[in-house]
């Protein structure tokens, strides 16, 4: 009788083509590439993050870190001050108001002039518009305002001159209150219009080319291939793009009305982001200007996580 022996070998641990570290040996170049960014947002806002503390404490101008670790806290103190203010109604009505006004008017302009420029025959008038559009995207806020003001000025403004020639009275575009948000509006598109016509122009450079020819095939003019390949084919991004925007529903503009706002305007002009800048940098108190911010960007998070859930409720990809 034989006997046959078995042995018993203990299985070779394998490991898992799937785990974190494997592909980034795999595809350690293109971590390498993206490295610098992730390297930014952890050095530039993460690690600020800490600072996060400083809107449940009481602390002087002057603390420095320890200081700020050591000072009393004081818990929800300067959030209720915020909610109990005399002018908290009316900066959060004046922030949503013009957000939603330069939303209303900036989301759709970049689509409707990418889809216009697709339209174009003429190449090289073409490429002159989309320059012309989104150049004003690389000027400083600073020096935008100064055009802006400069050309609507009751002294010289070219404005204002055209309204003198047809016999009516100067107007005071930024220091009336029935014309300073249609100015800081429509100086919002007029400067990101062009730049934010790159990325559905990007967009629409992908569509395939055999739609269109199948489109024409079946007697589709122009118009009909834009209503039902060209806008069903964007609109994919169109609802990213949008999710982003509404992320900074709270942000109405700082720079840009700072720069241009006065007393006379603050009953429709002062934001949440200027009352920060007012009570935080001004006045000194630091704690109730970061819970302010604070309360920003909760805020902020919990639109962009909304309208990502009802962007996949109706159909669409959102951003996860």
């Amino acid at each position: 009788m034989q006997t046959v022996l078995t042995l018993k070998r203990k299985p070779v641990r394998q490991k898992n083509k799937n785990s974190l570290w494997v592909r980034i040996r795999q595809h350690k170049l293109y971590y390498m590439l993206i490295a610098p960014g992730i390297l930014f947002y952890i050095i530039w806002h993460y690690i600020p993050m800490f600072g996060i503390i400083i809107a449940f404490k009481d602390i002087s101008p002057y603390e420095s870190v320890m200081g700020i670790i050591n000072s009393p806290w004081v818990g929800l103190k300067h959030f209720e001050k915020f909610f109990d203010s005399y002018y908290f109604w009316d900066v959060l009505w004046n922030t949503l108001r013009i957000s939603f006004l330069k939303l209303i008017w900036g989301f759709p302009a970049p689509i409707m002039l990418a889809i216009l420029l697709n339209e174009l025959k003429n190449e090289r008038f073409k490429r002159v518009i989309q320059t012309i559009s989104y150049l004003p995207h690389f000027i400083s806020m600073v020096v935008l305002t100064g055009l802006i003001s400069s050309v609507l000025s009751t002294n010289g403004g070219l404005v204002n001159e055209i309204v003198k020639f047809f016999g009516r009275e100067p107007i005071f575009f930024l220091g009336d209150v029935k014309y300073f948000v249609g100015v800081l509006v429509a100086s919002h598109v007029w400067q990101n219009v062009g730049w934010g016509t790159i990325i559905y122009l990007a967009a629409i450079t992908g569509i395939d080319a055999e739609l269109y020819e199948a489109a024409k095939i079946d007697g589709a003019n122009r118009f009909q291939q834009m209503q039902s390949i060209t806008i069903p084919s964007i609109i994919g991004v169109a609802v990213v793009l949008l999710i982003l925007n509404v992320g900074h529903i709270l942000s109405a503009g700082f720079e840009q009305i700072l720069l241009l706002y006065s007393p006379s305007v603050y009953k429709v002009a002062d934001i949440i982001d200027t009352y920060i800048y007012r009570e935080g940098l001004i006045s000194m108190q630091y704690s109730f200007a970061s819970a302010v911010g604070l309360f920003k960007s909760i805020v902020g998070a919990l639109l962009v996580l909304g309208v990502n859930y009802l962007s996949k409720k109706i159909g669409e990809e959102g951003i996860w």
